[in-house]
């Protein structure tokens, strides 16, 4: 089960507390210094914070976790399903060409130690996957569009292509996301996932007061990841709705697209 760190600033997975070499986490709104509707805990620099709160927030990070990653891999997300595989191509750019590879990526994946890789949310679905045999991890950014588009899949697609990982292996968490209760969508949302070939009758659901479909997007992920093949006793679900708890997560819907990000991350360890 997914729980707070005793000074909220974290959530933490007991799916990777298990695993050896391996540090897992998603941030809150809690413990930064950033102000306004990024206040306090925001940790992405693609939002419209203040570059500085935003380093000095990465920084604070960094004491919270067991070791100081020798970086930050926070890609510039696009609701899209590219996957960025991290190795030497990336590490041995310049920081103008890392930066430039992070553009339009929505998954990480890589088997180097100290590399923190991450996406940024605020009421999408973050995955964090581990695969403890070939000491493989990755992370990806499930908006509703990336779901539609089987991100989780090619996530595990890349894992497998690029190290050998096989979903027997593979260990995933569902991070703090907004609920089937709070996410009211259109009627192109909807058939967007009818289309696309998921189980209408275990993720969506009509409410009646409001006349309008909603989406389970836990669920989705959750149903996405049985199908390529991860055991359900190696998928954690948080149960956390940014919507709801908008007080401790940062939620889009409720605070707007220029607010605060969450980051949900993972990294080996020596």
């Amino acid at each position: 089960m997914s729980r707070l760190s005793a000074n909220k600033e974290l959530l933490e997975y007991e799916l990777f507390s298990r695993q050896a070499g391996v540090t897992a986490f998603s941030t809150t709104r809690r413990g930064g210094c950033s102000e306004g509707k990024y206040a306090s805990f925001n940790c992405s620099p693609y939002c419209g914070d203040d570059p500085m709160s935003v380093c000095q927030n990465l920084q604070h990070l960094s004491t919270l976790l067991p070791v100081i990653p020798l970086d930050w891999v926070i890609p510039h997300q696009v609701h899209g399903t590219q996957v960025l595989s991290v190795g030497d191509d990336y590490i041995n750019a310049p920081s103008v060409k890392r930066r430039e590879m992070l553009e339009g990526v929505d998954a990480l994946v890589t088997d180097r130690h100290g590399f923190c890789l991450c996406v940024s949310t605020a009421d999408c679905i973050p995955l964090i996957f581990h695969d403890s045999c070939r000491n493989v991890v990755a992370v990806a950014h499930a908006g509703w569009r990336g779901t539609v588009g089987r991100i989780a899949g090619k996530t595990l697609d890349c894992m497998s292509r690029m190290y050998g990982s096989r979903p027997s292996d593979v260990s995933v968490a569902i991070g703090p996301g907004i609920s089937l209760e709070a996410f009211e969508v259109g009627v192109e949302v909807y058939e967007a996932f009818r289309e696309a070939g998921f189980p209408m009758e275990k993720i969506a659901r009509w409410y009646r007061p409001s006349s309008r479909w909603h989406i389970d997007l836990w669920m989705a992920n959750y149903w996405q990841l049985l199908e390529v093949g991860i055991p359900k006793e190696q998928i954690e679900c948080s149960g956390v709705c940014t919507y709801l708890q908008c007080d401790d997560f940062f939620s889009a819907r409720r605070l707007g697209i220029h607010s605060g990000r969450m980051l949900s991350g993972i990294m080996l360890l020596d």
